[in-house]
């Protein structure tokens, strides 16, 4: 299933593109949603595919729900069965555009971009703005960006046993090297 979701978003990819693309398939998504004095809530997927047209600025990524790695491995079960319920909505898509991007004035100097888009995540879509950092590297170009989400956007419900101990704020940060 999973070559299978991969393969579908490189070929409407392709397709939407039809141009000449940049790629990366370990790409890195963390987010976290701790509270002061509560056990730490922060997970990282390491296996991202996200894919850019440098030539109009257009960006697409999609995570497995269940590449996301936790602390606490009972942590990461509750995370994909009661909260996100991986089995139902395995992956998150985020389809956008960074603003303003032009590919020729990039240097090994980061740059501040913004990208808007939609995110996709439990069944349910949002417009997403986040603040990126976006530099050429000897290996392509790096895309460094942060966000923040509410779980209640993406009706993510938190137990009242533990509401206290999870923020309902979640920050979220992205690292892709696109080649």
């Amino acid at each position: 299933m999973k070559k299978t979701i991969l393969f579908g978003l490189l070929l409407v990819s392709a397709i939407t593109f039809a141009q000449e693309k940049m790629i990366t398939k370990n790409g890195k998504i963390t987010f976290e949603a701790s509270v002061p004095a509560f056990e730490e809530v922060k997970a990282k997927n390491e296996g991202v595919t996200c894919v850019l047209n440098p030539k109009t600025g257009e960006i697409a990524s999609l995570a497995l729900i269940k590449g996301f790695r936790f602390k606490v491995a009972l942590m990461e079960e509750h995370f994909n069965e009661n909260y996100i319920e991986s089995d139902k909505y395995p992956k998150s898509t985020f389809k956008g555009n960074i603003q303003n991007f032009d590919v020729a004035v990039l240097t090994a100097t980061a740059k501040d971009y913004t990208i808007k888009g939609k995110l996709e995540l439990h069944g349910k879509t949002k417009d997403v703005v986040a603040n990126a950092k976006i530099r050429k590297t000897e290996t392509g170009i790096e895309i460094i960006s942060a966000f923040n989400v509410y779980a209640d956007d993406f009706a993510i419900e938190i137990p009242s046993v533990v509401k206290s101990k999870v923020s309902k704020k979640v920050n979220v940060k992205t690292e892709f090297t696109l080649k």
